[in-house]
């Protein structure tokens, strides 16, 4: 008879509040590693368009990016070279975005860490 033990790893809030650029839009560079998307928790304001540039770190673990916003859902593979999601918040409130990989017998990506929060404020 075995015992499996649950380790939930320790979590490090990343929190970035986006500006907005001259031409309107604001954009928020995310790092996908490891189990974890830096930052983790990202400040956008409603009506302002949003760009997300996010880059996979090396490695051959693939991740991808998944969202529901505005009643859209957004699922994007992550390149190393990046990958680009835009999205105009139409509702202020907080929305859990994640990777939903997971290899059988393990725990998924989410379940992991992988996973953050937009905050679209006024």
């Amino acid at each position: 008879m075995s015992t499996v033990l649950a380790i939930q790893k320790e979590r490090v809030e990343k929190r970035y509040s986006a500006h907005i650029d001259p031409d309107g839009i604001q954009r928020v560079n995310i790092k996908a590693g490891s189990y974890y998307f830096d930052p983790n928790y990202i400040v956008v304001k409603v009506n302002t368009p949003v760009e997300l540039n996010i880059v996979k770190e090396s490695g051959i673990i693939p991740h991808n990016f998944v969202l529901e916003i505005n009643g859209t859902h957004i699922k994007e593979e992550i390149k190393k070279e990046g990958t680009k999601i835009s999205f105009m918040p139409m509702q202020i409130g907080k929305f859990e975005f994640y990777c939903d990989k997971k290899l059988p017998f393990l725990p998924s990506h989410r379940d992991e860490g992988m996973w953050g929060i937009i905050e679209v404020v006024k």
